[in-house]
C-alpha cells in the first residue's frame, strides 16, 4: 500500500451520504469506465480506504497473470481469468460465481465493461461504429460490451445486493496519472463518482440487463462531459475518505521486519563475490521485470481495435 500512497496524493470521491456509509459493508458489483492506465490501482485505494482490500476482486484477461509482480498478485488474489472467448470463458465465470457464493466477507467484484482502456485512436473507432449502428456517439467513453456484465448480473443477483455505477475522471488541468510517474513519486489527482444502483432494479431477461449497461455508460457519457467544464462532480457531495491509521501501522510493521530481515540475512550469509554478483543479478532482474510492467501498462501500447461487425461486438470482455 506504500505505493498507492505514493501515487494517489488526492483522491477525491464523490457520492452520497448513503451509499458512502455502505460501501466495504456489503458484496457489490462494480462497473467503471477504463479512463487510464492504473484505474486499477484508484480501485485499490478506495477499497482499502472502506476497509475491502482484501476482498476486492476482477475480471481481467489471462494474460495479466503472467504479468510479473501485478499479475502474480492478481492470481493469488482469486482474480477470475478469462480468454476473451466466450465459448471458452462461459463455464470458467460460472465457477468463479458460484465460489462468490460462498465468500463471507463484503467482496467487490469490478469489471471494465468497455472491454479495454480509453485511448482517442480507440474512441474514433467507437465512434465510427456507434454511427453506423445508430448508436448515440461517445465522447468520453468507449462502448460497453455487456457479455460478461450480463453473466455477472444473472448469476451474482439472489446474493449481490448493489451495483456500484464508478465513473473514474481526470481533472483537464492534472496530469495523466501513470504507472511510472507512480514509481517516480509524482502525486496524481483522481475524481471518482460513485452511484449505488440496487441488483433487484434491473431487468430480469438478459436483453434488458445488456440495455442498461449501455444507457449507464450514455448517462456516464454526458457526466465526464459536464466534468470537463465544472472540473467536479456537482452532483454529488464529496467525501473524506482519510488514510486510515492501521493501514500506516500495517506498512511500519512490514517495513520493521523486512529491514530486520535484510539485517539478518547479511549477518548470516558470509561476504563472497559470488553473493555481490548474486545481489547485483537479483537487482538486475527486479529492474527488468518493473521495466516490462511498465511498458505493459500503457494504453498506448494496446493494440486499436478495428471496427467491429454487429454481431461480434460482444466478444471482448475484458481491459487491454
Amino acid at each position: 500500500m506504500v505505493g498507492t500512497h505514493m501515487a494517489f496524493r488526492l483522491v477525491e470521491l464523490y457520492t452520497d451520504q448513503e451509499t458512502f456509509g455502505l460501501m466495504g459493508k456489503e458484496h457489490a458489483l462494480v462497473i467503471s469506465n477504463h479512463r487510464s492506465d492504473i484505474d486499477w490501482l484508484v480501485g485499490w485505494v478506495i477499497a482499502q480506504r472502506v476497509g475491502c482490500l482484501g476482498s476486492t476482486i476482477a475480471l481481467a484477461k489471462k494474460s495479466l497473470s503472467y504479468l510479473p509482480v501485478l499479475g502474480w498478485s492478481m492470481w493469488f488474489s482469486g482474480y477470475i481469468s478469462l480468454e476473451r472467448s466466450w465459448a471458452k470463458d462461459e463455464n470458467t465465470l460460472k465457477s468463479g460465481f458460484q465460489q462468490l457464493n460462498d465468500f463471507h466477507q463484503p467482496f467487490w467484484l469490478a469489471v471494465f465493461v468497455e472491454g479495454t482502456r480509453f485511448t482517442h485512436t480507440k474512441l474514433l473507432a467507437a465512434q465510427e461504429y456507434a454511427t453506423s449502428a445508430g448508436l448515440p456517439i461517445p465522447r468520453n467513453v468507449l462502448i460497453p460490451r455487456t457479455k460478461g456484465f450480463v453473466a455477472a448480473v444473472s448469476h451474482l443477483r439472489s446474493f449481490v445486493p448493489a451495483i456500484y455505477n464508478i465513473t473514474f475522471a481526470i481533472p483537464k488541468d492534472k496530469p495523466r496519472p501513470t504507472l511510472l510517474r507512480m514509481l517516480r513519486g509524482c502525486s496524481s489527482v483522481v475524481h471518482v463518482r460513485v452511484e449505488r444502483r440496487l441488483m433487484q432494479e434491473l431487468p430480469e431477461d438478459e436483453s434488458g440487463i445488456a440495455q442498461w449497461c449501455k444507457d449507464v455508460f450514455v448517462v456516464k457519457d454526458t457526466l465526464l462531459e459536464q466534468h470537463l467544464v465544472t472540473g467536479t462532480f456537482g452532483d454529488q457531495e464529496c467525501q473524506d475518505i482519510g488514510r486510515p491509521k492501521k493501514s500506516l501501522l500495517v506498512v511500519i510493521c512490514w517495513s520493521c521486519f523486512l529491514f530486520f530481515s535484510a539485517i539478518k540475512f547479511f549477518e548470516w550469509c558470509p561476504f563472497s563475490w559470488g553473493g555481490v554478483v548474486f545481489c547485483a543479478v537479483f537487482l538486475v532482474f527486479v529492474l527488468v521485470l518493473m521495466q516490462i510492467l511498465i511498458v505493459f501498462s500503457k494504453s498506448e501500447k494496446s493494440i486499436a481495435p478495428k471496427v467491429p461487425p454487429r454481431n461480434t461486438l460482444e466478444e471482448n470482455l475484458l481491459p487491454a
